[in-house]
């Protein structure tokens, strides 16, 4: 099946405003109103359901969550060597961001209070309580912080580059709707408009909405045990709700207002503070035995990580453990998944597969060494110096780990107030940037940077509020642990499917440039104009065509010329349309004219589009600025590399129409002949 952007389906991309996918929002908001409820009304009955449920899913797809998150893994690795060099966008868009502003806001997409929470907690139990051996050993505490390391490390990152490569590759370079459904339009074709594509979309709703739940649900209690600290707001169930309904008023606010760039700045803000913090720790702490510590995890995560990837610990299975650590982790970061891809392909396009995956597999990883390494290995060396009571603390409830760690370091207090507020910022923006995602997803989006309605918003954070207070009151973390376990699962097989799409869609387009590659050319890219104003030449040299210019010649030579290929092609039996479109300035394309050649069915098979857009100008010598723009009449094939066809004349652009349609005819030829193989 073909998946290039000739091939995608013009219902796909919705003009106008935003729809309701209503089926996606009702059913999602079903399943989830469900829960919340049995929860709220059976406590009790609900908690022991979970713990069955979690121990089932352990015993029989443990495995299934250990090796996916490997294959995941391998296979973004693979995607960035092997197609390295294919753009999240068309071949002349440039990223957006530079490249300190887009490492920065990586650098942020890795932060949250659940670092914070586990940071001390994981360490200091799998330091006493070690998935196998013996605890509180000096090999237990080389592995402890490593443990941390791998359940936060690059197999996590792994998922989320999974879902922005699929989504920024199909959004920004195919045309398809920035939705999780696009992603397997090679496997199921037009399909993705009924009902397979909706349940494709209500498993990610609920992944998200309970992987979004939890990272609240810990962000609460560990809040709560900050104001404690500071003003002494007992710790329960009533501040944490209180907590929660903040949450939902600062989603509210920011949909209603439109205060992103505002949350937008102070999760920048967050990053420096938090690196701040972490670097208060290392300078008045122990440093030297920080520093060494750091190169020691740093040493011991390379060397173990391949037997810990893989390892089912078969013949001494912990399913506790497994349940509570690695499961939820891989589970978790599933839940996540679309939610932080949606993020990176957002912010990525333009860039090649190769400096995204590098970007995203180095960039967050290097703040969780340095984070993990920091107050892990800190907080393993305060229990080893005798200091039992902090350890069981640390383990039995896990969120007085962080803060009472905090005060053993000079202007405690300070410290502990500033960790407060850290946390308190990533609280209130995950959960608003939670539910920007989740009404995305329940919401056909014109382009892939525009935004669900605000109401939508609005519903999807009281939601998200209600299951996270269901959940705390069924049992707290643990019980919002088990959930996500549970709610993961679906959405993992979706993530298979899109591998497996993905992979047919870059071969599909390898393919392809091959074939264009290898044919015999009689392109027409730099035959000499004719019948060109030579002052339209020279305009078009120095970058300085007007809009004017390029829609004159769109509708004097452009147009003209698709109309007469389709009158021949119609006379040869072969149905075909030319179609004529106004401006679209999220692609920054003034007006667009394509014709399209019917494959099977109705189904459209070949494109030619050509488009007036607006872009930077080239720069030739003195006097001239960069940020200069200029108009390109263009023709918007991924592996034509986006050639401008002002020298055309209208009888080049018939050949150049005929060139290009028989390249595509012979790599459909040669892409079914290697199917039949």
């Amino acid at each position: 099946m073909s998946t290039t952007r000739d091939t995608a389906p013009e219902t796909l991309a919705p003009p106008g405003q935003p729809r309701t996918k209503w089926t996606v929002l009702a059913v999602s908001g079903a399943i989830t109103a469900a829960v919340a409820l049995w929860a709220l009304i059976a406590p009790t009955q609900s908690s022991e359901v979970l713990g069955v449920v979690v121990g089932w899913t352990s015993e029989w797809f443990g495995w299934f969550y250990i090796v996916l998150a490997t294959v995941i893994l391998v296979f973004v690795l693979y995607l960035g060597v092997r197609h390295s060099r294919v753009r999240l966008g068309q071949d002349d868009d440039r990223p957006e961001f530079s490249t300190f502003a887009w490492a920065s806001m990586l650098f942020a997409a890795g932060i949250g209070t659940d670092v914070m929470f586990y940071a001390v907690a994981e360490p200091a139990s799998q330091y006493l309580y070690p998935p196998q051996g013996e605890g509180g050993t000096l090999e237990a505490a080389r592995e402890a912080t490593v443990w941390t390391l791998f359940h936060y490390g690059i197999t996590g990152w792994g998922m989320y580059a999974l879902m922005g490569i699929a989504l920024g590759y199909y959004a920004h370079r195919m045309g398809l709707p920035l939705a999780v459904r696009s992603t397997l339009y090679p496997l199921i074709g037009k399909r993705v408009k009924g009902p397979l594509g909706d349940a494709v979309d209500i498993a990610t709703v609920i992944g998200t909405i309970f992987g979004v739940a939890t990272s609240l649900g810990i962000g609460v209690v560990m809040l709560n045990v900050g104001l404690d600290v500071l003003f002494g707001v007992s710790q329960g169930i009533p501040a944490q709700i209180g907590l929660v309904v903040l949450a939902i008023l600062v989603a509210t606010i920011s949909a209603t207002t439109g205060v992103d760039k505002g949350i937008r700045l102070l999760s920048q803000l967050n990053v420096l503070l938090a690196i701040g913090l972490a670097g208060w720790v290392l300078v008045t702490g122990e440093t030297a035995f920080l520093l060494r510590g750091m190169m020691m995890n740093v040493g011991d995560f390379v060397s173990m990580f391949p037997g810990m990837t893989l390892d089912t610990m078969a013949f001494d299975y912990p399913a506790e453990w497994m349940g509570f650590w690695t499961l939820f982790f891989w589970a978790w970061w599933i839940a996540w998944a679309s939610f932080v891809g949606m993020f990176l392909a957002r912010i990525s396009k333009g860039r090649t597969i190769g400096q995204f995956v590098l970007g995203t597999m180095t960039i967050p990883f290097s703040y969780i060494v340095m984070w993990v390494s920091i107050f892990g290995n800190s907080a393993v060396k305060q229990i080893r110096d005798g200091d039992e009571a902090f350890g069981e603390a640390a383990v039995n409830t896990p969120e007085l780990g962080f803060f009472t760690l905090l005060q053993q370091y000079p202007l405690g207090l300070a410290v502990v107030a500033l960790a407060t507020f850290v946390g308190l910022l990533f609280y209130v923006t995950s959960a608003d940037s939670g539910a920007l995602v989740m009404a995305n997803l329940s919401s056909e989006l014109p382009s892939g940077e525009a935004d669900a309605r605000p109401w939508l918003r609005i519903v999807w954070s009281v939601a998200t509020g209600v299951l996270t207070i269901a959940m705390l009151l069924v049992g707290g973390i643990p019980a919002l642990q088990s959930a996500t376990i549970i709610m993961g699962l679906p959405f993992a097989f979706v993530i298979v499917a899109v591998m497996v799409g993905l992979h047919r869609a870059l071969e599909h387009e390898r393919t392809r440039t091959w074939a264009f590659q290898d044919s015999v050319t009689t392109s027409l890219v730099g035959r000499e104009a004719s019948g060109v104003p030579w002052r339209l030449r020279l305009a078009q040299s120095f970058g300085s065509v007007t809009v004017d210019q390029a829609q004159e010649r769109l509708d004097d030579v452009v147009v003209p010329a698709l109309h007469a290929v389709r009158d021949a092609l119609e006379e040869q039996g072969v149905p075909a349309r030319v179609e004529v479109s106004e401006a679209d300035p999220e692609a920054r394309v003034v007006r667009s004219a394509t014709l399209l050649v019917a494959a099977e069915g109705d189904e459209v098979g070949f494109t030619y589009p050509v488009q007036v857009r607006r872009g930077p100008a080239p720069t030739y010598g003195l006097g001239r600025l960069a940020h200069d723009r200029t108009t390109r009449l263009q023709v918007a094939q991924p592996i034509a590399g986006g050639y401008d066809l002002m020298s055309y004349d209208v009888e080049d652009v018939c050949h150049d129409v005929l060139d290009q349609y028989e390249r595509w005819a012979a790599s459909s030829a040669r892409v079914a002949e290697q199917r039949e193989l």
